[in-house]
């Protein structure tokens, strides 16, 4: 009987420290959450956000600066090969063709 009590007791102090030791570290771990949060915060408006800022003003001034000519053709033998036609349109121009900006293997559309 009175091992038997014994272990009883000997459980009971055993959970009792088990369910403290767990509260304990979810306390720490709560912890641990709440101030990495807040470091993703801090750095999210002090370095994201800011940088973000700088990139989008790079573009705008680059944007200003752009001329907006298309550079001299020159007919490079090793561009703008065509093995066989497109199957789309005239079959000369790619799927995603700007007259603008591509030139076709003869000069820009737009000097036509």
């Amino acid at each position: 009987m009175k091992m038997a009590s014994f272990g009883r007791i000997s459980q009971a102090l055993y959970r009792s420290t088990l369910t403290q030791t767990r509260r304990q570290l979810s306390a720490a771990v709560h912890g641990e959450e709440h101030q990495a949060a807040r470091t993703w915060k801090i750095l999210t408006f002090v370095v994201a956000l800011p940088g973000v800022a700088v990139c989008m003003l790079n573009t705008y001034l680059k944007m200003q600066h752009h001329s907006h000519e298309n550079p001299e053709f020159i007919p490079y033998s090793h561009l703008r090969i065509r093995s066989k036609r497109f199957p789309w349109g005239d079959g000369n121009k790619s799927f995603f063709h700007n007259p603008h900006c591509n030139a076709l293997p003869d000069g820009y559309e737009e000097e036509h």
